[in-house]
């Protein structure tokens, strides 16, 4: 079995709880100032969450639903791309504002990475410019070797190009990769690469079937606040409801 040598987050509903008081209140702000009647409430959005990437859902949900009033096929293209720069905007600002929280767990285990020497990135099919808002404010002291987000990748989750392109920049093998995920679509993408994948429920995602992970968990777990649960996996494995990066790594090593 191989060392540990890199952990890659997920961002949306890993780093931060993002989709449902974030990404979608987002979404919907664009489509108010855009003028358009179209509000995703709090369960359509967890279905729409199952195609990966905001403008493929904007067009997907354009193409199913409609946004109340005729688009030309012709213009399609380029509203939805103007759309969603105006919805990265509303999130970004939420972002600064501070009204987006990291999750339980997620700085401490960072901090921890950084101090053991490992390898740290995202992988993300996040906009670009969220994930940087992401990384440079509410964790602006964390080292991060490298983000991957947007369309650095052609193909979204499940698909593993995402993943594979990170063990492309970092020259490591998937046996010494840890993902952190928190979605169906982010575990199988990660397995398809093979990589050890550790998934951390929320709202949404805590009725996906994540079987595919190897440890599956409520949250990360803080020493001095919220304890997670181990839900799924983890056999063998000394758990007090914090998953620290020594563990991980020694759990994944041996």
């Amino acid at each position: 079995m191989a060392t540990i040598q890199a952990i890659f987050f997920d961002q949306d509903g890993v780093i931060i709880d993002t989709e449902k008081d974030g990404h979608r209140v987002a979404f919907n702000q664009a489509f108010r100032d855009f003028g358009y009647d179209v509000t995703w409430g709090v369960e359509e959005y967890h279905e729409l969450l199952q195609i990966a990437g905001g403008k493929e859902r904007m067009r997907h949900y354009l193409h199913t639903v409609g946004f109340g009033k005729p688009v030309d096929p012709k213009e399609e293209d380029d509203l939805i791309q103007r759309l969603h720069k105006h919805k990265t905007e509303v999130f970004i600002e939420l972002v600064e504002l501070g009204k987006l929280p990291l999750r339980t767990g997620v700085k401490r285990l960072m901090i921890e990475i950084n101090k053991l020497g490992l390898v740290l990135g995202v992988c993300t099919t996040s906009n670009q410019r969220s994930a940087q808002a992401v990384a440079n404010q509410i964790l602006r002291d964390i080292k991060f070797d490298f983000i991957l987000a947007g369309d650095v990748v052609s193909k979204k989750k499940p698909d593993p190009e995402i993943y594979n392109l990170a063990l492309s920049r970092t020259g490591l093998s998937p046996e010494e990769c840890v993902v952190i995920e928190d979605s169906q679509n982010g575990v199988i993408a990660a397995r398809r690469a093979g990589m050890h994948i550790v998934a951390t429920v929320n709202y949404y995602t805590a009725r996906e079937d994540l079987s595919l992970a190897d440890i599956v968990v409520t949250s990360l777990g803080d020493p001095n606040g919220e304890k997670g649960e181990l839900l799924g996996g983890g056999e063998g494995l000394k758990y007090n409801g914090v998953l620290d990066a020594e563990l991980i790594v020694a759990y994944f090593s041996a």
